[in-house]
């Protein structure tokens, strides 16, 4: 399936939905601020490069302070992130017990239905397209 076609789907599950409207917003945002959207790409890309802590540590890191914040888009983002870097269910999981020590029953609400759909969703589009 070439890009184009994959990016004219319609989204299969409310992870993908939210998936989409992310890419779309920060498409609409880099139209209209390419210069800023330019750097705040290149310092992101920065953070997450591999270093002393791993890519996959990066983004647990990024999944608890995302869950912490209450930020939805990020929570799914950020739980693909942690699949794509090679993080079991259990790895997300301990990191969520982590974060819900600090962030309470809000932190928990997020983790035991937003980060488990996306868990559930994602790993459902990865085996579609293996």
């Amino acid at each position: 399936m070439k890009q184009n076609d994959k990016q004219n789907q319609e989204p299969g599950t409310p992870t993908e939905a939210a998936l989409m409207d992310f890419k779309h917003g920060m498409g609409v945002f880099t139209e209209k601020m390419p210069d800023l959207a330019r750097k705040y790409n290149a310092f992101s890309e920065a953070c997450f490069k591999e270093g002393k802590l791993s890519k996959k540590e990066k983004q647990l890191i990024a999944l608890g302070i995302s869950i912490f914040s209450q930020d939805e888009y990020c929570i799914i983002y950020h739980t693909k992130g942690c699949l794509d870097q090679g993080c079991s269910e259990k790895e997300i999981l301990e990191a969520i017990g982590v974060c819900a020590a600090f962030g309470g029953g809000a932190a928990m609400s997020q983790s035991v239905t937003l980060v488990q759909e996306a868990i559930t969703d994602l790993s459902q589009e990865n085996d579609k397209l293996h």
